[in-house]
C-alpha cells in the first residue's frame, strides 16, 4: 500500500535497468552524526540487509533516538513493505516496523505500526518530504507527520529515510469509527485501477475500482455498504449539481487534495495510492501518500501518461473520482480561492533560499551521506517509467527546483489567481442581472446585509464610484426598463484583486 502499485500491464512489459548500485558499507554506529533521530534495528537472525518482502516479519529490537533526549527501545516485528519497491533487484528496500502495543514515536502520535521509506526511485530524497509539506500548509485532514531519520539494520548503515505514520484507522492516524453501527458507518478505501493482491477486497463503483482498506476485511454486509455508499456518492458527482454534491462529499478536502495533486503531477493519481474517507455521512479526499514520482520524475516519451506526468505545463489529475470535478468551473474557481491562500508558500518552494533550499540546508549532510557512506548509486539503476537520473546530487537538484519554477508559472497563468471575472450589476452573483440585484444593494446601503464576497463592491458599484450608493441600485433599475445609456451593465467583466 505504501510505494509504487503500478498496474499489472505495466510492470508485464517494464524493461527495468538492472540494479548496478554499489555494495551497502558497514561503519561503526558510534561514527554516526545524530543531525536527525538514529533508528537501530537488530533483527534475531542478524539478516535485517538483506531481508526480502517473501521473508515476511522477523522479530527484532528497535533503538530511536534523538538530539534533544528522545530514547525508546522496544521490540518489534520487522519487514520489507511496498510492491514496486519491494522486488529483489531494489537494493534500498522500505520497511515498516510493528509494536505489540501503540507507542508515541518521536511526538508523532500512537501507533503500533511505523512505516520507514526509503524514497528508492527519487535522487534527490525530497520529494515525498516536499509534498507532505505542503499537505501539512494545506491542511489536509490526517496527513501524516514526517522525520528525517538515518537508519541502521544490524550495525549496516542504510542511510536516509523517512519515518511516516502509515495510512490507516486510528485515534492518531485517520480517526474515523469504523466499528460503529457494525463497522458500517465510516470506512477507509484506496483507489487502485488494476493491481491484484491476495488478501485485499476489492470493491467496483461506477466502473471505479478501489480497495476496502478501513475495515481491512470487511464482511458481506460491510461490502455491500461500502459498495452502494461509493456508487450512491459518483451518481451524484456524475449528475453534477453542485447543491447535491456539496451535501455528499466535503469540498474543502477534496479542493485541497486536488491542489497539492495537480501541483506536484502526481505520476500514480491514475493508477493507485490514492486515499478517501468516509464520515459523518460525507466522503472526504486524502490523506495524501506516495509522491517519489512526482514533480517531474517521471520517463518523458516513454507513454503518454509519464510524458503528460513529466511536463511541468498542463492539467493532469483528470481521473479517479476527479474525472467529475475537475472541469467544473465551481470547482475550479474553489482550487483558485485555495490556492491564493497558499500563493506565496507555492511560489517559495523553488526560489532562492525557500522551502527546497531550507530543506536541503537542514539535511543535506545526510542526504550526502546516503549515497556516500551508504553506497547508494545516485544513477546507475531506475525503473522504467521514471526520468533516467543525472549523474551528481547537484544535477537533479536544479532540475527539480527548474521544474517547480516552470510549474509555478503554469500555474500562475492557469488558474490566473487574484484575477476574477463576473456580470456588472449582478450584485448577488447568480449570474444575471435582475431585480434582485437591485433589492441587494439596497439592503446593503440600509446595513441589512454584511457578508458579501470579495467581488461584491465591484460588481454592485455599476456607476463607476468607490462607495456603494442609492444611484447604483437606480442604475440597474434603469437597466432593466431598457435606458440606452446604461451600456456597462451585463457586460463581463475582470478585475486583479489586491495580495
Amino acid at each position: 500500500m505504501l510505494t509504487k502499485r503500478i498496474s499489472a500491464f505495466v510492470l508485464s512489459i517494464a524493461v527495468i535497468i538492472p540494479a548496478l548500485c554499489g555494495t551497502m558499507i558497514t561503519v561503526n554506529a558510534e561514527e554516526a552524526k545524530p543531525v536527525v533521530p538514529i533508528i537501530r534495528v537488530t533483527t534475531q537472525n542478524g539478516n535485517g540487509p538483506t531481508l526480502e518482502k517473501a521473508d515476511g516479519e522477523v522479530s527484532a529490537q528497535i533503538e530511536i533516538s534523538d538530539t534533544e533526549g528522545y530514547n525508546l527501545s522496544d521490540g518489534v516485528s520487522f519487514k520489507v513493505r511496498g510492491n514496486t519497491t519491494a522486488l529483489t533487484w531494489v537494493k534500498k528496500k522500505a520497511f515498516t516496523f510493528k509494536f505489540e502495543k501503540k507507542k508515541n514515536v518521536l511526538g508523532m502520535g500512537n501507533g503500533k505500526k511505523w512505516a520507514l521509506i526509503a524514497n528508492t526511485f527519487d535522487p534527490t530524497l525530497m520529494r515525498n518530504y516536499l509534498a507532505f509539506t505542503t499537505a501539512q500548509e494545506l491542511e489536509i485532514p490526517f496527513t501524516s507527520n514526517q522525520k528525517y531519520v538515518e537508519l541502521w539494520v544490524d550495525d549496516t548503515f542504510m542511510g536516509c529515510y523517512i519515518l511516516y505514520e502509515p495510512v490507516q484507522e486510528g485515534k492518531d492516524r485517520v480517526d474515523i469509527d469504523i466499528e460503529s453501527n457494525d463497522g458500517k458507518k465510516d470506512f477507509l478505501i484506496e483507489y487502485e485501477y488494476s493491481r491484484e493482491e491476495d488478501d485485499v477486497t476489492y470493491f467496483t463503483a461506477s466502473g471505479l475500482r478501489f480497495i476496502a482498506s478501513e475495515p481491512d476485511e470487511p464482511d458481506e454486509e460491510q461490502l455491500e455498504y461500502i459498495t452502494s455508499t461509493m456508487i450512491g456518492i459518483t451518481d451524484t458527482l456524475n449528475r453534477g449539481i453542485q447543491s447535491e454534491i456539496e451535501e455528499t462529499i466535503d469540498i474543502p478536502s477534496f479542493v485541497k487534495f486536488y491542489l497539492l495533486n495537480e501541483y506536484f503531477k502526481t505520476y500514480d493519481f491514475s493508477m493507485s495510492s490514492v486515499y478517501y474517507y468516509y464520515k459523518d455521512g460525507k466522503l472526504y479526499a486524502g490523506p495524501p501518500w506516495d509522491y517519489d514520482l512526482s514533480a517531474g520524475n517521471e520517463n518523458y516519451g516513454s507513454t503518454d501518461r509519464c510524458t503528460r506526468a513529466a511536463d511541468p505545463n498542463g492539467v493532469f489529475i483528470n481521473s479517479n473520482i476527479y474525472r467529475y470535478l475537475y472541469s467544473r468551473t465551481w470547482f475550479k474557481n474553489l482550487v483558485k480561492q485555495e490556492y491564493e491562500k497558499h500563493y506565496d508558500y507555492f511560489k517559495n518552494i523553488h526560489l532562492e533560499n525557500g522551502l527546497m533550499d531550507t530543506i536541503y540546508s537542514d539535511y543535506g549532510d545526510l542526504f550526502n551521506r546516503n549515497y556516500t557512506e551508504a553506497g547508494w548509486s545516485i544513477s546507475k539503476w531506475w525503473i522504467n517509467i521514471q526520468k533516467k537520473p543525472f549523474a551528481t546530487y547537484q544535477e537533479n537538484y536544479d532540475f527539480l527546483k527548474d521544474w517547480f519554477s516552470q510549474r509555478s508559472d503554469w500555474f500562475e497563468d492557469y488558474l490566473k489567481p487574484f484575477s476574477r471575472e463576473f456580470i456588472l450589476g449582478d450584485a448577488n452573483n447568480d449570474g444575471k442581472v435582475d431585480i434582485n440585484d437591485v433589492t441587494m444593494i439596497q439592503k446593503y446601503i440600509a446595513k441589512m446585509i454584511d457578508n458579501t464576497d470579495d467581488t461584491f463592491m465591484y460588481r454592485a458599484t455599476v456607476t463607476g464610484n468607490t462607495n456603494i450608493s442609492v444611484n447604483d441600485a437606480t442604475e440597474v433599475q434603469r437597466y432593466l426598463a431598457i435606458a440606452s445609456y446604461a451600456t456597462e451593465i451585463g457586460n463581463n467583466k475582470s478585475i486583479t484583486l489586491p495580495h
